[in-house]
């Protein structure tokens, strides 16, 4: 049985898919049978680890609204133990196509269930969004990993996504919890990025992740071409801080 960990920030550009391919990757060289689910309408996840889309022919989006089960979604990737559940822009339709379904909520909950035991963990990227397919993935995981970037409107930001959590909890998923906050974007040499982490020490120490990560030209390099920072660039820092940060996130769960 999969633990299914969703990577989640209702603000964009926060890297929280560079978060979710990364960690996945890493996940998968550890020997974890890992599936990463691009529940994103940009479909960003799914090209960064090298989805063709023009070539789908079952995405998210299907699986979603019912038109095929899980097991047919997935692909392949050329990546270690690392399988993908891809999407594209359809996806955008599904929060439209759910809002008149009975039981929406669990429309991906329910679908994962049939694939469940083929992986150790399964890692969902959500939209910027609270919309329908965020509540979906979070109705379907056992715990949320909200990537944070070190700015003052992050946690005004962190707030939000703290009750939205605490909400699908109460309503629809008693046993999701917080997994950690990552952060991301780092740069110890300005005074806001450690006042940001004092802020977030205050009330969520036990919750943040040792491992920050920095800023870094290879990390933004890797997704143009459809790879993993692991394999884009073994050597990087941004690889040796995914690493640490995957290992940590299985310590915890």
């Amino acid at each position: 049985m999969a633990q299914v960990i969703a990577f989640t920030n209702q603000k964009g550009g926060v890297g929280k898919t560079t978060s979710a391919i990364n960690i996945a990757s890493a996940l998968g060289i550890m020997g974890k049978r890992t599936l990463l689910i691009d529940s994103d309408p940009q479909g960003n996840a799914s090209s960064g680890v090298g989805v063709r889309k023009a070539q789908l022919s079952a995405t998210t989006y299907d699986v979603l609204i019912g038109r095929c089960p899980a097991s047919a979604a997935i692909q392949h990737t050329e990546f270690k133990n690392l399988d993908v559940m891809p999407s594209t822009m359809d996806l955008a339709g599904a929060e439209f196509e759910l809002a008149d379904i009975e039981k929406r909520e669990t429309r991906l909950k329910n679908a994962l269930e049939e694939i469940s035991d083929n992986y150790d963990i399964i890692v969902i990227d959500c939209p910027p969004s609270l919309g329908m397919l965020t509540v979906n993935a979070l109705t379907a995981s056992d715990g949320a990993v909200i990537p944070l970037q070190c700015e003052y409107f992050s946690l005004e930001g962190l707030s939000q996504m703290m009750m939205t959590i605490k909400q699908i909890k109460k309503l629809y998923n008693p046993k999701l919890t917080l997994t950690g906050i990552l952060i991301t974007m780092y740069n110890g040499r300005l005074n806001l990025s450690l006042q940001v982490i004092d802020e977030i020490k205050k009330y969520y120490a036990n919750k943040l992740f040792k491992t920050t990560i920095s800023r870094n030209v290879r990390l933004s390099e890797a997704p143009s071409y459809g790879e993993p920072i692991q394999y884009y660039d073994k050597h990087a820092k941004g690889t040796e801080a995914y690493n640490k940060v995957a290992k940590e996130l299985l310590e915890r769960i």
